[in-house]
Parts: structure tokens; sequence; C-alpha cells
């Protein structure tokens, strides 16, 4: 869900790890001072040049791991053959790839091993970023009703936003530290502790305390940045100066200063009064919106991009690039939550630019959400964000239902970017709005909230809530295929200098067996010989977490040696021809967790066409799923089959009779 290329303070870095597990610590101290969240006495960056460095797995290890996870993959016949080519790797072109890799990590310590080559598969994927990559977080509603308004949600979050900015920028944001005891450890005698260790050693001291604390740099990608459209690879850019807000609303461009010309935040008044003015503004929809071009595949967009510079849009896009952030405002109430997941992941594409680090949406009953583009970052960074500004927005708000707009004039104070397009450009723009329309319809978002319990009595049984979660999505998919297809759960390295993501291939020997004797031996099991299988899955899904979570998965280090041979352009070995390799990469089943209580609901679209796209919470007595596919799955069965598979697991954990559906 997701680091770094700093080396002091804030030069621009990498990006930051996908969550795998409950964020421990979900706010921060707070401030009385208005222009900042807190004002940390440990400093933003204080652990960040001694962050352990992403380790590099032995190859006999990441072997062995890539067995493991193929063996309830194949029959016997491609077992030997994988088994063969894997050993022959092993002991010959891969040592010498291995070692080779291990001699670049040597010379490049200012980063790890995988950062560079992960940016590369984000950046040069030629795919739409629209439900390809791009997620949504959705925030909690407000918990005072009268606040949920879209007027007065919209200026507080913006305005908790620029705190957040300031935050960062001055270096008060507390870093972000996972405790394993927080209860004990995330204390203000741990801070006060670990203020007054000498600065070339706060890391040790806080592992000795069971405290781990991840990298920071990516939070200097969340503001004033963009990801623009080249071809063949696109490039992440930001510029700081940038003191303006971009509103969109109704595919009209609207854009004001949100900080004044010393750096303080625009009085919130004004920042409402703005807002109102955007508001109300009666311009219709524009005929050609040129939102749909950032949908589109990305060299075409690029091309596109270009005309763009060329018809006299230069300021316009300077504007877009360079605004500290993207405020989305739909004229239209929230349904439900599948209508919500489908207006923050896509929308109608008239009304987003989904190019920007990212955009908060806000729709017209002050439902609202995060929408990111990936490749600067990934969840941890983006949900710190969230609950920051939800904690803000909601504790310290800056403005009320009584407070009234200042008398300024909005019409003065806002610009409104007018892009001029000649025919050829709005007939792409046609055309994208034509590709949009047809990839989100062929799109099915489904949510479940499984309210049998969660994970407090999950941990009462020993037994993993994760474990639990993600067996009940290969029950599910083996009830409705009958058989077992490769599982990805992004887990977070977050703990290592730029170390962004590894996999936790859940799909296990453990897993292939507990699912056919629930779904078809049920019968011949006794409840204890089950209650015995659900701990084998539960026991090896945490050395999977442990090990993929220190860095000893085996992804990231095959990728990164396949990357290394093509970089050098030559030809793969026959480890990597083997089709089973190509079947392993291919996700049908794609994952993700998070639970915060800033956090209502997350969504994204699986990567590939027959695939399920899988984010998940775990709550002290449910748990929320949210499902995405595309026509070529049954999303609805799966979704039902994955309920009853919770159903079965959790009777045989209440010692109840299990009948088999």
């Amino acid at each position: 869900m997701a680091h770094l290329l700093t080396k002091s303070c804030f030069r621009r870095g990498g990006a930051a790890g996908s969550p795998f597990c409950t964020l421990l610590r979900a706010y921060s101290t707070g401030s009385t001072d208005t222009e900042y969240l807190q004002r940390s006495s440990i400093p933003t960056m204080y652990f960040q040049e001694h962050l352990p460095r992403l380790p590099i797995p032995k190859l006999e290890d990441s072997i062995k791991r890539y067995l493991n996870a193929q063996t309830p993959l194949l029959d016997a016949e491609q077992f030997r053959k994988t088994e063969q080519l894997a050993k022959s790797f092993q002991n010959g072109i891969g040592k010498q790839l291995h070692e080779e890799l291990v001699l670049q990590d040597k010379q490049n310590e200012h980063t790890s091993y995988v950062y560079d080559y992960w940016l590369d598969m984000y950046l040069c994927a030629r795919e739409s970023i629209v439900l390809n990559f791009n997620p949504f977080a959705s925030f909690t509603p407000d918990p005072r009703p009268e606040y949920n308004n879209q007027l007065i949600r919209s200026t507080n979050m913006v305005v908790s936003a620029m705190r957040f900015l300031k935050t960062v920028q001055a270096g008060y944001l507390e870093p972000e530290i996972l405790h394993i005891n927080p209860d004990k450890r995330d204390t203000q005698g741990f801070k006060k502790f670990i203020r007054f260790v000498p600065s070339l050693l706060p890391g040790c001291p806080a592992h000795m305390a069971n405290a781990y604390p991840m990298d920071m740099s990516p939070f200097v990608w969340l503001f004033n940045s963009t990801r623009l459209p080249k071809l063949n690879r696109d490039e992440l850019v930001a510029d700081e100066s940038g003191k303006h807000l971009l509103v969109l609303r109704n595919g009209n461009f609207y854009v004001f200063d949100v900080f004044d010309k010393d750096g303080n935040i625009v009085k919130a008044s004004e920042i409402q009064a703005h807002l109102q003015y955007i508001l109300s503004d009666a311009t219709p929809a524009p005929e050609f919106p040129v939102g749909y071009l950032t949908s589109e595949e990305r060299n075409t967009w690029a091309v596109l991009r270009q005309k763009l510079l060329e018809n006299g849009n230069e300021e316009a896009l300077k504007k877009v690039d360079s605004a500290v952030f993207c405020l989305c405002l739909d004229d239209f109430p929230i349904q439900d939550d599948i209508h919500l997941s489908h207006n923050m992941l896509h929308g109608s594409g008239m009304n987003r630019w989904y190019d920007k680090s990212f955009s908060i949406i806000m729709t017209q009953d002050g439902t609202a959400a995060v929408n990111f583009e990936h490749s600067w970052g990934d969840g941890i960074t983006v949900i710190r964000f969230q609950n920051e500004v939800f904690r803000d927005s909601t504790q310290k708000p800056a403005i009320s239902p009584q407070t009234l707009p200042a008398k300024v004039d909005s019409s003065q104070a806002i610009q409104k970017l007018v892009f001029h397009l000649d025919d050829s450009l709005k007939s792409a723009i046609s055309t994208a709005k034509k590709k949009f329309d047809a990839t989100m319809s062929s799109f099915t978002i489904l949510p479940l909230e499984y309210r049998r319990g969660g994970k407090e009595f999950l941990q009462t049984q020993k037994i993993s809530p994760d474990a639990v979660a993600q067996l009940s999505f290969q029950m599910a998919y083996f009830r409705q295929y009958g058989h077992s297809r490769t599982t990805y759960e992004a887990c977070s390295t977050a703990a290592f200098k730029h170390g962004r993501t590894e996999v936790i291939r859940s799909a296990s020997v453990y897993t292939k067996k507990c699912s056919e004797a629930f779904v078809r031996n049920l019968s011949k099991h006794s409840v204890a010989e089950l209650r015995s299988m659900l701990q084998e899955c539960s026991k090896y899904h945490n050395q999977l977490i442990q090990e993929a979570s220190m860095g000893q998965g085996y992804d990231r280090h095959l990728y990164a040696m396949k990357c290394l041979r093509e970089r050098n352009g030559l030809t793969l070995p026959e480890f990597y021809q083997d089709p089973a390799y190509d079947q392993i990469n291919y996700n049908i089943i794609t994952t993700t967790t998070l639970t915060s209580p800033a956090i209502h609901l997350l969504g994204f679209a699986p990567p590939v066409a027959d695939g399920f796209g899988i984010s998940y919470s775990m709550n002290s007595d449910s748990m929320v799923f949210n499902i995405g596919a595309y026509t070529d799955r049954d999303v609805g069965q799966f979704v039902q089959c994955v309920h009853q598979s919770l159903e079965d697991i959790f009777k045989v954990l209440e010692e109840k009779s299990v009948k088999s559906c």
C-alpha cells in the first residue's frame, strides 16, 4: 500500500509502503497553534538518515519461498519442471545476477535495491492510471451531522490540509513509528528519551523498545506535485512555490491562493467565501472537459498534452500541476457505499484530474474521500495524512455552521482556468470520454460488512484475523471456481530506507488443504480437525507476514534481478520464461488491508481483467470488505462465497456444527 531519496531534510523523495496491518497510532498529539497541526518533540526526519537499509534476501531463501508459493498452484508435473528451472537458476546465472544486485546495492547506499525498479514499474506503465493504479480511501463522516455540509467540511479539510503541509515543512510532524506494544511504548516518556539520544543512534534504542520508525520522506511528495505524461516513461514533478488550491466543479477549473505572501494560511472565512463563490457559479459544464484526457493511455495522453501546450495552455497547465492539491466538488449526494466507491475511485471523469498526487473529493452531502496517484507513494503516507486531517477538522474545525464567509471579492481572488482547444483536441476528448465510459461500465465493486465477529473474537481464539480474511478469499475462490489461484497481499517495508512493499503470498498448501476440507469434504472432518487446519493456516500466514515485513519475501528480490538483466539488454534466463513464473505474477486475487478510525471504506480495481481487487479492514467486532471486478468475473457470487466462507470458519471457531452450503 508503500521509500526515500532524501539527505537531511526535505529533498523530494521516494514513496511509502502499502499498509498490511492496523495502523497502530492513528493520531498524533495536537497543537494549539492555528498554523500547525502539532509541534512534535521528535523532529519529522529525526530517524531518516539512520533507518536500516532494505536487506537483499539470500538467493537460496528466495528460491525456497518461490517454490513454496508455487506448490498449491501447480500439478506435480508442472511443479517438477518449475523446480528444475529454479534450482538451475539458483546454481547458475541466478547466482551471478544476485552478486551483481548486491554490488549495485552497495554502490547506492542512499536508497534501496528495489526502489528505482519499482518506481519505473509505475512510471513506465502505459495503461490508464484510472482503475489500474489510483485507489481511494473515504473519510469517516464528521460525528456532528451539521458539519457534514459540503461548504463547511470542504473549508475545514482545506485548512487542516494546509496545516498538515506547514507542519511537514517545518519538521513538526511526529515521525511515524510502529509500536509493537503501543500502550507501553507510545508514551511521552518514550518520546523524551528518544529526543535526547545522540542523533547518530536514534534507530537502535527505538528498536530495543520494540518501536520501529518508518520512512518519512514520501510526505514531501504529497503537495504541489503531479505525474506528467511522457512518451514511454512518465515523470514526477513538484513545484513548492505554488500557493494555490486547484478546485474542480462541474468540469470547470478554478484556482485561488491558500497561503498569503508571508506563507501564512489564508483566513478560513476567506477560503469559505471563495468555495461558496465556486459552488454558486452557474457556469455550465464545458462541452469538452479536459479532465478526461488524464484517463487516457499514457503515451496517447503525452502526445495530447504536448498539443495542449502548443495551443496556448502552458499557464493553465502550470497552475494545475503546481497546485497544493486538487479539491473536486461534486454536485450530488452519495446514495450508498456502492455509489461512494464508484464515485471516489473513478467518478464521471469530467470533474477529476487523476495525475495530481492526491485529490480530496467532496460530494454535496459532505461525503469525502482521497483518490491518489500511486507512483510517488503508497497507503501509509496517505492514511497518515487522512488521519491527521480528520482529527484536526473534527476536533479543531476552522469554521462552524455559524461562521459567516468573509466579505471579500472572490471574483478577484479566484482565477478561472480556460483551456484553448482546437478540433483535434476536442475530438481527442470525445474519444477519451467514450473509452472512459466503456471501461467504467464494465467494472463492478460491491461492499460486504461481516458482523458475526471481528479481530477481538479471533484473537481470543489465538487465530490471526488477517489469516482468516485471506483464507476466506481462498475458500471463496475455491468454492466458486474449484481450484486455487495466485494471490497478492501488499505488505509494507516502510521500516527500511526506500522500502516500498513486499508481497505476502497467502495462497499456500495450508489454505488449499483448508479450502478442500471446508468446501468439498466438510462432513469427513471433525470440528477439532477443522480448527487444527485453521491454526495451521494462521501460523503459516503469520510467518509470511513477518518475513515480508522484514524484507524477506521473494517477489521484490526476483523482480529486481529480472530488471537488472533487462537493463543490461540481455536475454532473460529460462527461469523467467517459465509459464509458471508468469502465472504467479498474474495476480487473480489482489488484496490490501488497513484499519483506521478516520477511514470508512477503501477501494481499488484488480490489476488484471479476470481478477478481484479486495480491500478490507478488521474492526473489533466486524470485518468490512470492498470487492471489485470486471465483467469477466461474477463479483456478486464471489461476495456471497466470501460471506459463506466466513460463516463456516466462525462456526468452527464457535464449536458449532457445520453444514455444507
